[in-house]
Parts: structure tokens; sequence; C-alpha cells
């Protein structure tokens, strides 16, 4: 969508009519973002933010109703210590010669399932909060709190606008001058400013239709204002008629 206006534009951008200055659109996008899904079939018990909320990376996003994978974390639990009790005596009447090899090694091979049977209900259980991969904003919920989910249903949209990076397509004539590095201005619609920012990325193929690349340069300035889905323009590029 924003793509595709934003290459029919840069067409227009490559051959100004009449001297005009090159218009080059611009989009403000988030470093990282993903969105949040469940790996169990649970119900919610709590959303810990509401959207437009910060949280710190680790912190505890949404909890599941778990009791069931409780109880059997639980039950594996008992299992295994019975049955690292069951191998530590027979492998001590063994050596009182009181008891078989056989039985032993049964003992030892009924303590490893156990083991990872325990393991595997742990690993279960860990799945019932969802933390936060990086710090961030919530950007939407996808769910509510009580409501029963399947695993892998969305539960929340999150983003990390601790660095906003602008996103824009250039004609390829523009590769020439355009590197990793060269300083550009970033005039920004919704604030009515311009920013400098630092070409990061340009991308890995020129487009064979409309003769553009895409070019990826990050904000310098500390402006908490910006937001992911900005747009503007581009001024004073390196490149730029």
């Amino acid at each position: 969508m924003y793509r595709g206006a934003v290459m029919a534009l840069c067409l227009l951008a490559a051959a100004p009519a009449g001297g005009q200055e090159a218009v080059i659109p611009v989009q403000l996008v988030a470093v990282q973002y993903t969105t949040l899904s469940s790996e169990l079939a649970a119900k919610i018990d709590r959303i810990a933010v509401k959207e437009g909320e910060r949280f710190r990376e680790g912190q505890v996003l949404v909890a599941l109703d778990c009791t069931i994978q409780r109880a059997q974390f639980d039950e594996a639990q008992a299992v295994l210590a019975a049955a690292e009790r069951s191998k530590t005596v027979h492998k001590r009447l063994l050596e009182l010669n009181s008891a078989g090899q056989l039985e032993t090694e049964k003992a030892a091979s009924e303590a490893a399932v156990a083991q990872a049977k325990a393991q595997s209900a742990r690993a279960i259980l860990s799945k019932c909060t969802i933390h936060a991969p990086f710090s961030g904003r919530v950007v939407e919920q996808k769910a509510r709190p009580h409501q029963y989910v399947q695993a892998g249903q969305p539960v929340l949209e999150i983003l990390d606008d601790s660095t906003i990076e602008a996103e824009f397509i250039v004609p390829s004539a523009w590769v020439r001058s355009v590197k990793p590095g060269a300083s550009i201005q970033v005039a920004v619609e919704e604030t009515k400013k311009s920013y400098t920012a630092k070409v990061v990325r340009i991308g890995a193929k020129v487009d064979a239709v409309s003769h553009s690349v895409k070019v990826v340069a990050e904000i310098k300035a500390d402006s908490p204002e910006l937001m992911a889905g900005m747009t503007g323009r581009v001024t004073g590029a390196p490149g730029a008629p």
C-alpha cells in the first residue's frame, strides 16, 4: 500500500517537471516490532499493559490461566522424586548384592523417563506467561482478559520506539551519491519539523520497472515526539536534483 504509493511518487521525483524540486516521500518505522501470540490454548488471566503503555524488556505482559498445566507439572515432579528414590535404592542394593543388574538398570531408565517428563511439563508451564522480548510500547491489544485463546493466536502487537528509522525510495541513479553514513534531512508532516538522519542501509536490488531502490536512514536526534507511522519527505539528500 504505502510502498506502492512511494514507488509511484518516486517515478515523479526521478523526472521533476519544469525545474521543480524532487519530492521523496518518507515513512517513519520502528526498528523492532512484532506480534506476540499465545503458545498454549488457554484462558487469559491478566494482561499487564494497555494500548500505548510502555514496558521493559523481560516484563510479564500476559499471564494465562494454567491451573491444569501447573497440576501436571506437580504430578511430574512427584513421579520424578519417586523414581529417583527407587533408582537410589536399587543402586545401593546392587552394591550389597541384594538386587540384580537388570532391576537396577530398569530403575535408572524409569528415573530418566520421569526426568524427561518433568522437563516437558516445566517447559509447558513456562509458556503460561508472555514476557517482553524488548523494551517498548503496546500498539494494539488483539485479545482481552478472560478470553480463551488458541495456540498461535495473536495477543499483543508491540514495537520498540527507542530508535526511529525513515524508509524511502529513491531513483537508482542516486545510489552513486547516497551511501551508508550520508547525512540527510527529513521533514516530518505531523510535527512540522525537520530532523537530521543518517543513511544506515540501502536495498540490495534495484526495481527493474521503476528504476528505484529502497533506502533506510536512522533519525539521530532524541525526538520523543516522533512515532512510527508518521510521514514526511526527504530534503537536502545527496544526489537530489
